[in-house]
């Protein structure tokens, strides 16, 4: 059965939460549920069980469910044994539960009796009209409402990327991404086993849920091929939904097989699927992060044509080789008026083509308007924008260094720091004034995050790529999309 509306408003933004094994232990995940839970600002009602009744961080457990004020609750978050587990739901049911989250093991990823638990844990959860989460799950995020109803870190930033995944860990992965960048998580599950409620189900839930803007998944296997091919197709036709699958190999398809009991399904099938409903493809976990990152943040282009701006001409060249290289971008050429236009900017040695390298001839106002002229241009679809947080950088080792802050380095610290902030928000105000992509590009998002540029691209709500490949591959993704669409009238 598909999980109804309102079991979907239980999980993801339930009035009152229970945790079921509630510890005093700080090592169980009893203990750690709870304390992330409260330690991230859930405002509703929390409840617990702990079989002596202790008071758990301030928290007054009771030795059953039963013995719950009548709430309301709405999610049961169980850690306890697999021979709990049934009067557990059943007494939560009465109790008016109508979602429950599994971390216990031992199911369907254990052999044929971990089978036979598992079908009769989803029977008596349609005979309650619960939502069964997992089990064999980490736990559920939904930052709009501060719930972190997990057994591991992190908890992330607001946003709008919804986060669904077979793998527990994967859903940590992404919100690590997402607490590195700043670019924040609206939702994040683990499926665990999805014995009742699969990837694909979560997936439409976030094509019709107002907090976001862009799905992401991890997939190892599909054990019902056209109900995902279904529930893939209707979330993808109103959102951008980016997937990364394990099990692409034959090692991979064992290592799925033993950790969530899941069996791959054919590789080149799952490629030609992504493509047919207009879903994104992943390669690897930056990449599927970033591909989410830049639809939750970036508009998307009209076109393939794209412009690099450069403070370095080493940069501009390996960018443009990427932008050739990848087979759905176009390396703008450089027109004749956008050219002249930027002749009353720049100095005589400047490239006079696509890069457009400012060969170090910039003053404090030459990026911003360099930046607006091509962004502006009719020619132009979207921009790669290289170099900020340069001079920044040059600060950082001024203000580290035992000169600071004589010899005029306060001033100058300050002018650069504050130029590379400039050009951070100016590549964003230009980007949302034409509607079109402005990617800025770094290594410094790496190496120094609280560098002025860095900080500011993600203090504009955008992220800030470590690399320009890194940039073009996402770029791409936004590009195929948009094409997508378009194609089909949906644009």
């Amino acid at each position: 059965m598909s999980p109804t509306p309102e079991q979907m408003r239980a999980l993801f933004e339930p009035r009152g939460v229970v945790v079921a094994g509630a510890s005093t232990h700080p090592g169980k995940f009893g203990f750690v549920t709870l304390h992330n839970l409260l330690a991230a600002g859930y405002e509703g009602r929390v409840g617990a069980t702990n079989l002596e009744g202790a008071n758990v961080l301030g928290i007054q457990t009771v030795p059953d469910v039963a013995e719950l004020d009548d709430g309301p609750w709405d999610l049961l978050f169980v850690c306890t044994p697999r021979p709990t587990v049934p009067g557990l739901l059943r007494a939560a049911a009465a109790k008016g539960v109508t979602a429950a989250f599994l971390t216990t093991a031992g199911y369907g990823e254990s052999g044929d009796a971990g089978r036979a638990d598992e079908a009769e844990l989803v029977e008596l959860c349609d005979e309650l009209g619960i939502l069964l989460a997992g089990p064999n799950g980490q736990g559920v995020v939904s930052t709009a409402v501060g719930l972190c109803a997990q057994i591991v870190a992190p908890y992330p930033p607001a946003g709008s990327i919804g986060v669904a995944s077979q793998s527990g860990n994967f859903v940590s992965s992404f919100m690590n991404w997402s607490c590195a960048t700043g670019v924040g998580i609206s939702r994040a599950v683990s499926a665990g086993n999805a014995a009742a409620v699969g990837v694909g189900d979560y997936l439409r839930f976030y094509a019709d849920d107002p907090q976001t803007s862009v799905a992401l998944a991890y997939v190892e296997g599909i054990a019902d091929g056209p109900r995902f091919h279904a529930d893939l197709a209707a979330a993808a036709a109103k959102k951008p939904v980016v997937l990364m699958k394990g099990g692409a190999t034959a090692g991979g398809a064992r290592a799925a097989a033993s950790h969530t009991g899941s069996l791959a399904t054919d590789d080149r099938t799952f490629d030609g699927l992504c493509r047919q409903v207009g879903a994104v493809r992943a390669s690897s976990v930056e990449d599927a992060f970033e591909a989410a990152a830049s639809f939750a943040t970036q508009p998307l282009p009209r076109g393939n044509r794209v412009m690099v701006l450069t403070t370095a001409g080493g940069w501009g060249v390996v960018t443009a080789d990427a932008i050739t290289r990848h087979p759905d971008l176009e390396l703008a050429p450089l027109a004749d008026d956008l050219a002249a236009a930027l002749d009353e900017l720049l100095p005589p040695r400047w490239s006079r083509n696509n890069p457009v390298d400012l060969a170090g001839g910039e003053t404090r106002d030459t990026i911003p308007q360099v930046l607006e002229l091509v962004a502006n241009h009719p020619d132009v679809d979207a921009v790669i924008h290289l170099g900020v947080g340069i001079q920044a950088n040059q600060a950082r080792l001024m203000r580290d260094g035992r000169f600071y802050p004589d010899h005029g380095l306060e001033r100058i610290v300050d002018f650069h720091e504050r130029q590379d902030a400039r050009y951070a928000r100016a590549a964003h105000d230009v980007s949302v004034a034409t509607g079109k992509p402005v990617l800025v590009a770094t290594e410094l998002a790496v190496a120094f995050p609280d560098n002025a540029g860095p900080a500011a691209v993600r203090e504009g709500g955008r992220l800030c790529y470590p690399s320009a490949d890194r940039a073009v591959a996402a770029l791409g993704h936004l590009w195929r999309r948009s094409r997508y669409l378009q194609r089909r009238g949906l644009a």
